[in-house]
């Protein structure tokens, strides 16, 4: 079984790129893979087993 996560990153002006890949790679730590970004990096939904 799958579970899922959404979540809106808040970047910043500033090291826009940066943070969001530190937002990335916090998540893929967790076992959370990407699935779905959107537009303009307003979303991130990501997945993973929920039995792990």
């Amino acid at each position: 079984m799958k579970e899922y996560k959404v979540v809106q990153p808040k970047l910043g002006f500033r090291n826009r790129i940066q943070n969001f890949e530190d937002l990335l790679n916090q998540y893929a730590r967790e076992g959370w893979v990407v699935k779905d970004i959107g537009v303009n990096w307003s979303s991130v939904v990501f997945e993973r087993d929920k039995n792990r």
